[in-house]
């Protein structure tokens, strides 16, 4: 496990760049286009679309790093009042939906990018697909971080955040 813990690690850190990165963006392209529009008169057509995919990644790749770092949504109130026995069990019904999750938005991006590759953002001139990207990329990572979350609960072993 210790490999898929260091290649985890990296990962989630590379994610949360992505992430930081796209939310810089967003601020960049939202002020340019203020300054284009009400200074000089001339809004770009780009910037909004542009910054859609900006917002895309900023969710999606913070989601991601989430479900390594365990910062997503818990009752954990709840299950810490319960057996410890049936927290464990607890924990890998969560693990496994996490999994599934994972797997529906890689397998439900991977289609619909696959079946608007030809169409062409207009205002941008790349292909609707690459919308898709983030949230495949995204998926792929929530599958391997929830299979790294299992494991460590059957090795009781814990999962060390990324930015400890």
């Amino acid at each position: 496990m210790d490999w898929l813990t260091r290649l985890n690690a990296r990962l989630s850190r590379w994610a949360l760049y992505v992430a930081v990165a796209a939310l810089l963006g967003i601020v960049g392209v939202v002020v340019g286009s203020v300054i284009w529009r009400y200074i000089l008169n001339d809004a770009p057509a780009w910037s909004e679309q542009v910054a859609l995919i900006l917002v895309i990644c900023v969710a999606m790749f913070g989601a991601a790093a989430g479900v390594r770092d365990e910062g997503h949504i818990g009752m954990e109130s709840l299950v810490g009042l319960l057996p410890g026995n049936t927290q464990f069990w607890i924990g890998n019904i969560v693990g496994l939906l996490t999994i599934v999750f994972g797997l529906a938005v890689t397998w439900g991006c991977a289609t619909m990018a696959d079946a608007v590759w030809t169409n062409a953002i207009p205002t941008l001139g790349i292909s609707e697909a690459w919308r898709y990207a983030p949230c495949i990329v995204s998926g792929i990572l929530i599958i391997l971080f929830s299979i790294e979350h299992l494991i460590a609960m059957y090795t009781d072993e814990e999962v060390i955040p990324s930015w400890h």
